[in-house]
Order: C-alpha cells, then structure tokens, then sequence
C-alpha cells in the first residue's frame, strides 16, 4: 500500500506466470499461490472505509484483467478475485493500472453502479509495441458492462495522474510528443465520491 493526501495505491503481484495474472491459488487450480493477495485486497479496501479515507483509490497490478492485444490475453479469473475482495469490503477502486500488454488501452467497466477505469499502460519502451487484435472504432462497446474507449499500439508513451481532493485524471502521453508537448492524447477524469468519469 503506498499512501498519500489524495490518493492510496493498492499493489498486487500477478507475476507467478507470463499468461494469464494470477493473485490467488483459484479455488484449487494454482497450487503455486495461497489466497494471502486476497487477504491483503479486501483488509486494505476495508481499512479504506475504516479510515473514512476520500481520496483516490487505485489497484495496481501487473496483468491486465482484459486486453485487446494480440501477444498477451486477459486475465478473468484475476479479475473475479479483485471482485471478490471488492465486494467483499464494499469498496471499488477509482482506477485499475496495469501493464504487460505492451500498448496503451483504457476500458470503461460498469460495476456495482460505478464507472471505473481500466487502463493497460504497457508500453513505456522495454519491448516492441504489440497491436490490437483489430482495428476498432472507438468507444468500442464489448458487452453491456465494459467499453474500450482508446488505444494506442503505436507509440510509446507513459501515464500522468494528477489528484486532488475531488478528482483524478488520467493522461496518456506518447513519447512521440518529446518532451516539451503537454497535450495529451487521451485522458479521463474520475469525480471521486460519484465514481463518475468524463
């Protein structure tokens, strides 16, 4: 957990395999991992209801829990466990951070009456860029609760977030832009109390 004024950063290892991530023994199917990362999850969300805490909340974690690209899939069985310590606190985070993917992808999932951010920011320079699947026309509806809102596999680039006491934003900057260009390609905000994005 890394906390500051604004925002608290839950951290999850996901690296026990190379495809799909996997925070937990799944209910006998990994024999690597016990369930102690879900233990961590749902007692660091409670203890963000316990501390009355109004900032930003962020899970990070190595593997996306959905990616549209074609060198590294999803990883759903991650994503129900993350759910599950969710659900389990009563708590959502404002924001998912990934890697691993190596591009730049944010979803919008519909979740427990919230609209939460799902970005995959993998692609800061150590490997070639990966395309997508296809080519897709965004806001790409995927099903009723997830939407690919934008996408890069073309660029390097990097992520700014920037918190306040009522808002977080999400910038994606491609390396492309040099260092002087402050406009970003492609960024949300997320209004805290209301889990609302625009």
């Amino acid at each position: 957990t890394l906390e500051a004024p604004f925002v608290r950063i839950l951290a999850l290892y996901s690296n026990v395999l190379e495809d799909p991530g996997v925070i937990s023994g799944e209910n006998g199917l990994n024999t690597v991992l016990d369930n102690r990362q879900v233990a961590f999850l749902t007692a660091a969300l409670k203890r963000v209801k316990s501390d009355n805490f109004r900032g930003a909340v962020i899970i990070a974690v190595h593997h996306p829990p959905f990616t549209g690209g074609v060198a590294h899939g999803g990883s759903p069985l991650m994503l129900q466990d993350i759910d599950s310590a969710c659900r389990a606190a009563g708590v959502w985070p404002h924001a998912l951070f990934s890697g691993h993917s190596h591009n730049y992808q944010r979803y919008t999932r519909t979740v427990n009456n919230y609209s939460i951010p799902y970005l995959v920011a993998g692609c800061g320079g150590h490997s070639p860029l990966s395309a997508m699947r296809a080519t897709y026309r965004t806001p790409y509806k995927i099903d009723s609760t997830l939407t690919l809102e934008s996408y890069d596999d073309t660029n390097y680039g990097y992520l700014r977030v920037v918190v306040n006491a009522t808002t977080m934003r999400v910038e994606f900057h491609p390396e492309s832009d040099g260092g002087v260009a402050k406009t970003p390609d492609d960024a949300v905000t997320i209004t805290l109390a209301s889990h609302s994005v625009s």
